[in-house]
Formats: C-alpha cells, sequence, structure tokens
C-alpha cells in the first residue's frame, strides 16, 4: 500500500522496548525474528541477480514496510515454499478454498481469503457486502447498481485514499463525525457496510476532534444489522491482533500479508465471518467480477499460508528480535555530536514496532533534515529513512521539521552498522551553509 501522510497523533512512547528481550531469548533457546528471517546470500540461490541485470540499485531500508520501498523481505521458509509452489499446477479455485479454510482455522475466525493486498482486500469486502445488502449477482457491479444500497460510512477523520478500493465496487461515502450523525446514517437504509481505519484511532484527543471507538462504532453497525470492515492493514505485530479484531465481532478484517507477516508484498488477508467470505470467493479472481484483475497467483496464496505459520511460530518477544539492540547501535554512533538527541518510540496501533527518533538543532549541527535525507539517498547503498522524517506527528510517531526517523525492522543484518556511521557522516560532512 502507498504510504500515506495522515493526521497528527498521539505519542505512545518509552525509552527502552522489550529490554529484557535478548537474555529471555537466549535462555529460552527461541531464534530471534531477525534471525529467522535472514535472507538467503545471493551466491546460493543460484538465479541471476535481475536487480543488477536492470540496473536497479539496492537500498538500504531503514523506513519500514512501505510499498514503494517492496514492503519486507519473505523470510527463508516463506520464500522455499513460494518457489516449491512456482513448480505444480493446481486448480485455483480449490487452492483459494482449503488455504483459507486453513488460515481461518489457524487464526481463529469462521472465514479466510488470501487477496491482492490489504487494497483488494477492501475492494472485495466492499463488492461482497454490497452483494450481501441487494442479492444481486457479482456482475452487477458496478454498472448496474443504480437506485440500490450503496454507502458505505466512514468517519471524517477516517477517510484516506483507499476510499478508491469501495469506490471500484460502485460504493460512495457517506461522512460521519458525531454519533449522532452515524446512527442516522446507519439508519438511513442505504448502508452496505461501515469501515474503521484501525489506525487512525490512535489519533483520538490529538487532533482536536472527537472520534467514536471501535467497540461504540461496532455495536452501533450491529444494531442496524450492518456489517461492519476494519483496515488493520499495517497493525501486526502484536501477533494477537490476528484473532483480536474477528473476535471483537468486526465482520470483516484486511490485513497486508507483505508488511509485518513477511509474506508476498502483493498478497494480503481478508478475516471474518463465513457466510461474507463465501462471497468474497464469488468476486475473486478466476470469477469475472470485480476481483478479476486483483489476482493472486498460486505462489502468493501459499506463501501467505506459510507467512502465517511462520508468524504463529514465535512469541510476541520474538518477533522483536534484536530491534532495540538495532535503535541503540545507531543512537550510539550519533550520541556525541552536539545538540543531537535520541528517543524510542513504539506507535500504538500501525507499525507497533520500535523506531528511533534523531532531534538537532540544525543551527548547531549547521545541516538540515533534508540535507542529511539527501545524503543518505545519494550514498552507495542508498538509505531511506522513515517518510514521517521532517514531517508532523503521524500515526504515534512525535516527528518534526528538525526530527529524523529510523526504522529499524526491515533492516538487514550488519546494516544497523551501516545506517549508524553514514548518519554520523552526514552530521559531520563539510558545511557549505546554516
Amino acid at each position: 500500500m502507498p504510504i500515506l501522510k495522515e493526521p497528527s497523533t498521539e505519542p505512545f512512547s518509552r525509552r527502552r522496548f522489550f529490554g529484557w528481550t535478548s537474555s529471555l531469548i537466549a535462555s529460552l533457546g527461541i531464534p530471534s525474528f531477525a534471525e529467522s528471517a535472514k535472507l538467503t546470500p545471493p551466491e546460493t540461490t543460484g538465479g541471476e541477480d535481475y536487480y543488477d541485470k536492470l540496473g536497479v540499485p539496492k537500498i538500504i531500508n531503514a523506513a519500514g514496510t512501505y510499498t514503494t520501498l517492496t514492503a519486507a523481505c519473505m523470510p527463508p521458509v516463506v520464500l522455499a515454499a513460494v518457489q516449491k509452489a512456482a513448480l505444480h499446477p493446481v486448480r485455483l479455485h480449490d487452492l483459494q478454498i482449503n488455504a483459507g479454510e486453513y488460515i481461518a482455522k489457524r487464526l481463529r475466525c469462521e472465514g479466510a481469503v488470501v487477496t491482492s493486498g490489504a487494497s483488494g482486500a477492501i475492494s472485495l469486502a466492499t463488492a461482497a457486502c454490497l452483494q450481501y445488502a441487494n442479492k444481486i449477482d457479482p456482475l452487477a457491479m458496478p454498472q448496474a447498481i443504480s437506485g440500490l444500497k450503496n454507502q458505505v460510512i466512514v468517519q471524517a477523520a477516517h477517510r484516506y485514499g483507499y476510499d478508491h478500493a469501495m469506490f471500484l465496487c460502485g460504493a460512495r461515502v457517506t461522512e460521519v463525525v458525531t454519533l449522532d450523525d452515524y446512527k442516522r446514517a446507519c439508519a438511513s437504509g442505504t448502508a452496505i457496510m461501515t469501515n474503521f481505519f484501525n489506525a487512525a484511532e490512535e489519533e483520538v484527543g490529538f487532533a482536536g476532534t472527537a472520534q467514536i471507538g471501535r467497540e461504540e462504532w461496532l455495536r452501533i453497525a450491529h444494531e442496524y444489522n450492518i456489517p461492519c470492515h476494519l483496515d488493520a492493514a499495517a497493525d501486526m505485530p502484536p501477533i494477537s491482533n490476528l484473532w483480536k479484531y474477528t473476535g471483537m465481532g468486526f465482520d470483516l478484517v484486511s490485513f497486508s500479508g507483505g508488511k509485518g507477516m513477511r509474506g508476498p508484498q502483493n498478497a494480503g488477508l481478508l478475516l471474518g465471518k463465513k457466510h461474507l467470505t463465501d462471497l468474497v470467493n464469488e468476486n475473486n479472481n478466476p470469477a469475472d467480477g470485480v476481483g478479476r484483475g486483483m489476482k493472486v497467483a498460486k505462489e502468493q496464496i501459499v506463501g501467505m499460508v506459510a507467512a502465517v505459520d511462520w508468524v504463529l511460530s514465535h512469541t510476541e518477544e520474538s518477533m522483536q528480535g534484536d530491534y532495540q539492540k538495532r535503535a541503540d547501535l545507531i543512537a550510539a554512533a550519533v550520541k556525541d555530536i552536539p545538540s543531537v538527541t535520541t528517543e524510542i518510540v513504539v506507535p500504538r496501533i500501525a507499525n507497533h514496532v520500535p523506531h528511533l527518533l534523531i532531534r538537532f538543532d540544525p543551527v548547531i549541527t549547521q545541516t538540515t533534515t533534508s540535507e542529511i535525507v539527501q545524503h543518505l539517498r545519494m550514498g552507495s547503498p542508498s538509505i531511506e529513512l522513515n517518510p514521517n522524517t521532517g514531517g508532523k506527528p503521524n500515526q504515534g510517531i512525535p516527528s518534526s521539521a528538525n526530527t529524523l526517523v529510523v526504522g529499524v525492522w526491515m533492516l538487514q543484518p550488519g546494516e544497523d552498522k551501516v545506517v549508524g556511521q553514514r548518519l554520523k557522516e552526514a552530521f559531520n560532512k563539510p558545511k557549505n551553509h546554516v
């Protein structure tokens, strides 16, 4: 999914995150998330390096699981499952159904569908709810729903670019602010679904706009028998989120497969009530409905099953791996630079992992945020920082104009040292102006 700048948010931070994790993991003999996620060295893969052949430079991802940076890298066990799946044809429908049943059982919900990312999951969720509300054929969408129920109720503070995933089906958005607005919209008789952007709840009280919380949002929707969808695309870890929201009663929940789950980047999960996931399958590829172009290949379906198995083989602690160590190492590299201070923050909902904040006074350092970003980006290897660098507070990351945000969870072994060294160079490079 693309990088989005959302409204300001109240930070949830702490100096240390699972400080005791490394010793606990070592004492239990559990491999860390970082260790189990190491990629097979390129020289052992046996294939040609097409990044080099195509002239596409590899980068160090000190940002996070952003689509524009090709999200996460698959751990060896998931990559092996994808490679093996590529060797044999199967009946796609059988694979989709069996994979969904398996994932649903493992993630404690009624139904599951592997989708083309979280955005594809939102489109298919909308299509299923349109079909459910109007008792129509999948081929009726979007061109033949004039005069039918087609409204998706969304809080004003939850509007985002992924609204277009709902528009593809012919649905339109009814925007609400207050609880009374919401009740009136539900009572209108035109709603087919409500949509709750999970990470937006992190902004309650910070942007000065009251919002309706998850539990109240869900309760009202169900009073009017309207299915409730939750967009939790970037909201794993913690692992328990994979069954928390369906357990709360949300009818459909979308997750990205290529973020914290470490599955294929172009895959996702739609979890929820079976009567709706059954309709999702009717609208999904290879059927000729709105999901026809949202193809999920056999490799991606198997990859998501393997990713679920891999995630569930970890504890919450081992999922965090060496993130704290990485952040500490990078912080140590810049600690003696005048005016520089560091802090580790953990967003409460989306991207719930440690992020290192490096704050500085540009007058003292004689360099600006944009100059540091450019220095890292133009070097070799190129380094990308978190897109909240130099921005306003956003989804639990309290950034500012003079704040560098370093995401450590996508770094490969040894890259934390490189990032620290390059940041130190960026602060100490010859200055031309303030």
